[in-house]
């Protein structure tokens, strides 16, 4: 699997999320490669009032949504859970591509230790059917946290990689955006 290098991160959201869909997530962590596929992404731009850096506003959260593209956004919401972002475009055009979901492709026993705390196997329909179909859960399934914020994905603690070719996929308005407006009707969440 070929690491995506930094010229790929420096598009539009809009492309990146698109091209993300079938690619593969790679998080190492305590002596273990996790990788997943990535099936559902959505898109974050300046001009789109869902975005967290809406109108070029910066602050101490968005400030990693400002950098050059190729490194982690991750956030805290809701006082509970985390989401990770793929920082895209130039530095200065705050953008990001949020991984909404992912099939995991490989250690999935641990991946279910870090969602669970207990084996795969022992796992309940209900759980299985929601083991990383959203962005938290992905989140918890491979141990991302704040601690990643502004990690770049050029390294070796996260990275994305060349992956499956998709040659079609659907879209549909994004999630949990009802605040935001004419934004809350783009079609800017992609996914296989």
């Amino acid at each position: 699997m070929m690491k995506l290098d930094y010229s790929f991160y420096q598009q539009d959201a809009l492309v990146v999320a698109k091209e993300l869909l079938g690619k593969y997530i790679v998080r190492n962590i305590n002596n273990h490669t996790l990788i997943s596929k990535i099936i559902e992404t959505e898109a974050y731009k300046s001009n789109d009032k869902a975005c967290h850096a809406y109108n070029y506003k910066k602050t101490k959260r968005t400030a990693p949504m400002f950098e050059p593209g190729g490194i982690a956004y991750v956030y805290f919401t809701y006082g509970l859970y985390h989401c990770f972002n793929v920082v895209t475009d130039v530095k200065g055009e705050p953008s990001a591509v949020l991984i909404r979901g992912v099939e995991p492709i490989n250690d999935i026993e641990y991946m279910s230790i870090l969602r669970y705390q207990k084996p795969y196997n022992t796992l309940t329909k209900y759980q299985l059917k929601n083991f990383t179909n959203g962005p938290s859960k992905f989140c918890m399934a491979n141990k991302i946290d704040l601690s990643l914020n502004k990690e770049s994905l050029l390294g070796d603690t996260i990275y994305i990689t060349d992956g499956e070719k998709i040659s079609s996929f659907n879209k549909s308005k994004r999630i949990g955006i009802d605040y935001s407006e004419e934004a809350k009707d783009y079609l800017w969440r992609f996914y296989i």
